[in-house]
């Protein structure tokens, strides 16, 4: 069996397996807003451009125990999330009560346009996130 070696079309970097966790400790978290709680996301690769609607990033999102969005999240782009540990309520109201659990691992996959949230972490989780948007032929 023979393989292509022709070179990529594609922007992104080649990036091997690597172990995660010293990385993970010493890496540039950037806060996000929230009603309580800490959530912060780290960026692994971006290539997203909002203005032209073009590109991807893939982030880890990381939420401490008690962590709450209080809003509702709606944006123009797709979006996959993983929740790789931990838990999560979707759709709490704004006092943080009712929603559906969710424990790891779980996805969600959502359109543009997608009305999600509010979400509650009671005790912490961590989750991939992938947004991107859609090419049209």
């Amino acid at each position: 069996m023979t393989f292509s070696s022709a070179p990529s079309t594609r922007s992104l970097p080649h990036r091997e397996f690597f172990d995660l966790q010293p990385w993970l400790a010493s890496a540039d978290w950037q806060t996000v807003p929230s009603r309580s709680g800490l959530i912060e996301e780290l960026t692994l690769r971006d290539s997203f451009d909002a203005e032209r609607r073009t590109g991807s990033r893939t982030l880890l999102a990381r939420w401490s125990a008690g962590a709450w969005l209080d809003r509702a999240v709606v944006h123009d782009f797709c979006e996959e999330v993983y929740l790789l540990q931990g838990d999560l309520v979707v759709g709490c109201d704004a006092q943080g009560q009712g929603g559906a659990p969710f424990s790891a691992p779980t996805y969600a996959c959502r359109p543009p346009g997608a009305v999600h949230g509010p979400f509650l972490s009671r005790g912490g989780c961590l989750m991939l996130e992938i947004q991107y948007h859609e090419v049209t032929p």
